[in-house]
């Protein structure tokens, strides 16, 4: 048993007994080596003066508590000038001076803190046979340095909120690493001048529109090139055409009016042209598609007389999800019914008096309810709207476009003018339409708008001077200034492949940490807790 507790020992220690208690593993061990060095003279001595027993937190053994009775000698030290007469042996690969934990039993423990945090995390060593208490999980933290990080040559630059609206700091990122570098107490533009400053080598810095990087980094890094970051670009054209389109009240609700006005149109016997779905739609029927494709892969294979686990590496799929299949005999669907099956009871009795000409679902609602339907009307009107609206089974075979669209807010509308055409549905297209020809000044806007979107979009830095130019003197003038007092971090933008996007990942990373802290712990913890984790 010895040996085999020797290979899982620190190096260097020899196995004196073994104690197996009922929650604990007690291992009495002592230093194999017979001379130990003075820590001031560095000589070393064989000349034992006495020994004592140190007792050391150690990993867990088989489920129970580990400990270690170190043996530690005191030696004499032999060289007549050393002001240190007396010594102990060091042994760090062991234990640290004064502490009561073994060294890979601390780096265990602070693994822990990192991921989980003080109090949970003091939970978790506790159910693992580590008993540790939250305070010390945190001071084990802050005991380590943090890693000293190269010096980045592209870097990100975006502000989070430690408390939203009140407090917010500065999460710097390398972009070529894809990983946080530093965290700052504030997003003030002297903070981060005074972190470039102390950085030097940095040559691209991504950035959002704030005024307060832009001047931090022009003070900091006065050679760095800035770029402006596309998404930010884009969502500040929303921002000024949701404005624009704040102030045409009156042609938002007349293009609504004119994008939902009822139209009755007989319909032929033939059945009506498919209309187009939206893409979200699609998505969701293909992802379908593909899911039934494999299924069908699966049920073949298994007829043919494959095992599961061959089947498994054939296709890539997990054991249990071919179980599940085959014990279904389908795929998973994943689709919510709009109504239950009690009122499936009813169908026949629903489509017969919708094509009598019963298109009150209060009526139906009280006639089906005589005949034993407990559900409520809400239930029947959702089932009538998905089930007989728009199937030409009316009482005259018409077919009545009542779509309920409600008039769009600015931002919304600012996004439906600019959007690609296979992005929104039918009755949106018609309302940009409507939009479009009955106010010429949104029309002039929305145009600008669009360019600008695909120029961003397709990053065609050629493109901007034209753009601004045109957009003077038009209701996107305020918003074309600004670019102008940004131009150089704009056209970077729509030059170069860099942009703040990794930084967004990286912030919400960081919320996820902070809010495992529970707010018990200041911004020095948060900060060795998202550097370290990266």
């Amino acid at each position: 048993m010895s040996s085999s507790l020797l290979s899982l020992l620190p190096a260097g220690l020899a196995v004196e007994r073994v104690v197996v208690r009922p929650d604990r593993v007690v291992v009495a061990v002592r230093a194999r080596a017979a001379t130990a060095s003075c820590p001031l003279c560095r000589r070393h001595s064989r000349r034992v003066h006495s020994r004592y027993i140190r007792h050391l937190g150690d990993l867990p053994w088989q489920g129970r508590i580990g400990h270690l009775e170190l043996q530690v000698r005191r030696f004499r030290c032999s060289a007549p000038r050393c002001p240190r007469r007396i010594f102990a042996e060091r042994l760090p690969e062991v234990a640290l001076p004064r502490v009561r934990r073994t060294v890979r039993l601390a780096e265990a423990q602070r693994r822990i803190a990192l991921h989980a945090g003080g109090e949970s995390g003091a939970r978790l060593a506790d159910r693992l046979a580590m008993p540790v208490s939250g305070d010390t999980l945190l001071r084990l933290i802050r005991a380590a340095p943090l890693p000293v990080a190269p010096t980045p040559r592209v870097v990100g630059i975006d502000d989070w909120a430690w408390r939203r609206g009140r407090r917010y700091g500065t999460l710097i990122v390398d972009l070529e690493r894809s990983r946080p570098i530093d965290l700052l107490p504030d997003r003030d533009g002297e903070t981060v001048a005074a972190w470039l400053k102390a950085h030097p080598g940095v040559e691209i810095v991504a950035r959002d529109r704030a005024g307060a990087y832009a001047d931090g980094a022009r003070t900091g890094a006065p050679d760095a090139v800035q770029v402006a970051d596309r998404w930010h670009l884009l969502r500040n054209l929303g921002d000024a055409l949701a404005g624009v389109l704040d102030r045409h009240h009156r042609a938002i609700r007349t293009a609504t009016k004119a994008a939902t006005a009822v139209t009755t149109v007989p319909v032929p016997n033939a059945p009506p042209e498919p209309r187009p779905l939206p893409r979200s739609q699609q998505r969701t029927l293909d992802k379908r598609a593909a899911r039934q494709a494999r299924f069908e892969e699966v049920a073949a294979l298994h007829a043919r007389g494959w095992s599961q686990s061959a089947i498994s590496r054939s296709t890539g799929l997990d054991r249990a999800t071919i179980r599940t299949w085959l014990r279904a005999g389908r795929p998973p669907s994943w689709s919510k019914p709009a109504y239950g099956s009690t009122i499936d009871r009813h169908a026949e009795y629903l489509r017969q008096r919708w094509a009598e000409g019963c298109t009150n679902t209060a009526r139906l609602w009280r006639e089906i309810r005589d005949r034993g339907y407990s559900g409520r009307p809400k239930t029947v009107q959702e089932w009538v709207r998905r089930r007989l609206r728009g199937t030409g089974a009316g009482p005259a075979d018409l077919e009545s476009s009542t779509t309920a669209w409600k008039a769009p807010s600015g931002r919304r509308a600012a996004w439906l003018v600019v959007a690609d055409a296979n992005e929104i549905d039918e009755t949106a297209g018609k309302f940009v339409e409507a939009l479009l020809a009955g106010s010429p000044d949104l029309a002039v806007v929305i145009a600008l708008a669009r360019e600008f979107r695909a120029m961003v979009r397709e990053r065609r830095a050629d493109g901007l001077d034209p753009w601004l130019a045109a957009a003077q003197g038009t209701a996107l003038t305020g918003f074309a200034g600004g670019l102008k007092r940004d131009l150089a971090a704009v056209r970077a933008g729509l030059s170069l492949s860099w942009s703040s996007g990794p930084v967004e990942g990286q912030v919400s990373r960081l919320k996820t940490i902070k809010r495992t802290m529970c707010g018990r712990a200041g911004f020095d913890l948060l900060r060795y807790r998202v550097l370290e984790a990266a």
